[in-house]
């Protein structure tokens, strides 16, 4: 049978191993050490040069400037994004005009919204379907330069009755000589909420719900009527 042997017993006969202290990072105190012992115990015959040791100090000098270089820009990023989320809140209660091409809307509420046409154009038409796909009202905006052109749908159909309750969808073209070419949309909404997550910030739009920030074309700081920010035909 054999008895295993502990530090205790290596320690009696002077035979302990010691324990390795951990390693930490060289500070400037410990590099000041390393270059005077350096310059102690250099061959004299070939003494370190200044240049040399200048440099070995301006290279240590560069690593602790960009550390701290490092935790000033953290710092600074976190107080960048408190500031932005601030700014953030004050969008509540805004009017945003958001490229989308469906919105949920009350019984006869008219909304608005723009058609984004990238060249002038002598006739663009906007086509309302309800959550069937079934045209509910047809707006015809008329002859419109390149940019948005802003419309007002008034909530009712083309048989003049409100439209009912629900999600609507809009799609538009407009004519480019003799082809019809279909065009983007979007709507206009008030901010219900602002929110930030991992891929920056959104907001939550009535009836259309949560959209990246980058999808906002404009922000109005008036309560929504449906339009967007230029005038437009109210239909």
């Amino acid at each position: 049978m054999t008895t295993p042997i502990d530090n205790s017993a290596l320690s009696g006969l002077g035979l302990n191993v010691p324990v390795a202290e951990a390693k930490k990072e060289m500070g400037q105190e410990d590099f000041l050490h390393l270059m005077v012992t350096q310059l102690k115990n250099q061959d004299p015959f070939k003494p370190l040069e200044s240049g040399e040791f200048l440099g070995q100090l301006a290279q240590f000098g560069t690593v602790q400037g960009l550390a701290g270089l490092q935790t000033s820009f953290d710092s600074l990023a976190g107080s960048l994004v408190s500031n932005q989320a601030l700014q953030a809140s004050a969008l509540v209660g805004r009017t945003a005009l958001v490229g989308t091409s469906s919105i949920g809307i009350a019984a006869g509420q008219p909304v608005g919204g723009a058609v984004e046409l990238p060249a002038a154009s002598g006739a663009v038409n906007v086509t309302i379907r309800d959550a069937t796909g079934q045209p509910v009202r047809t707006l015809s905006l008329g002859a419109q330069p390149a940019g948005l052109a802003s419309f007002v749908w008034n909530g009712f159909t083309d048989a003049g009755e409100p439209a009912a309750a629900g999600r609507y969808s809009v799609s538009a073209t407009y004519r480019n000589g003799a082809d019809s070419v279909a065009a983007d949309t979007c709507f206009s909404a008030p901010i219900d909420s602002v929110l930030r997550g991992a891929g920056g910030f959104s907001v939550e739009l009535r009836g259309i719900g949560e959209v990246p920030f980058d999808s906002v074309r404009e922000i109005r700081n008036e309560p929504t009527t449906g339009a967007p920010a230029t005038a437009g035909a109210t239909h």
